[in-house]
């Protein structure tokens, strides 16, 4: 149950930027985090009002100012992701590539690529070599030039031509007709 008066939250500090004390958490997953306006339940049952000039991806760790030094942290909920890992440094990265031209958002690390959970992109994915597995885990991504919506991102046109549905980028490279060409924006 929410507040009636939600608590204005007065500003977003990135994770490691800020201290202070942690007054509450609220907990979201990947879409949740991505927003403008939303009043928030933090994990205490109370309210906080999220008002932002442009929509900001919200990263764990981060912390929702609320006045007097106090914050309330952003914490990544766990969901349900693909883990993808291979033999070799160098055919991790071959992989990373299939997956970004793919348009598949993805968090990197060292010796793993997390995705959204996705049959058919874990199927192809293993026929590349891969090893992949199914996880619960916190799924904060990479943002990039053309799928990063921080507020100082400009507007970009979202229109793509592939398979009768528009999306271009500004960019332009060749995409195999025979491949299934998802898209998880």
């Amino acid at each position: 149950m929410t507040q009636p008066n939600p608590i204005p939250i007065a500003g977003v500090a990135p994770a490691g930027t800020w201290s202070g004390e942690t007054v509450d958490e609220a907990v979201l997953d990947y879409d949740g985090r991505h927003r403008r306006r939303i009043v928030l339940t933090g994990t205490s049952g109370a309210a906080y009002l999220l008002d932002l000039d442009q929509a900001q991806h919200l990263r764990d760790g981060d912390g929702l100012a609320i006045g007097r030094g106090r914050y309330v942290r952003v914490v990544a909920r766990p969901e349900p992701l693909m883990a993808v890992r291979a033999a070799s440094p160098e055919a991790l990265l071959r992989l990373a590539w299939h997956i970004g031209n793919r348009h598949l958002t993805a968090a990197l690390k060292a010796d793993v690529i997390l995705i959204r959970r996705d049959p058919v992109i874990g199927h192809m994915l293993e026929h590349l070599g891969a090893e992949v597995t199914e996880v619960e885990a916190p799924f904060d991504p990479e943002g990039g030039a053309y799928h990063d919506h921080a507020p100082d991102h400009g507007p970009h046109d979202h229109s793509h031509h592939h398979d009768g549905h528009g999306h271009d980028h500004g960019h332009h490279h060749h995409h195999d007709p025979q491949h299934d060409h998802g898209h998880d924006h």
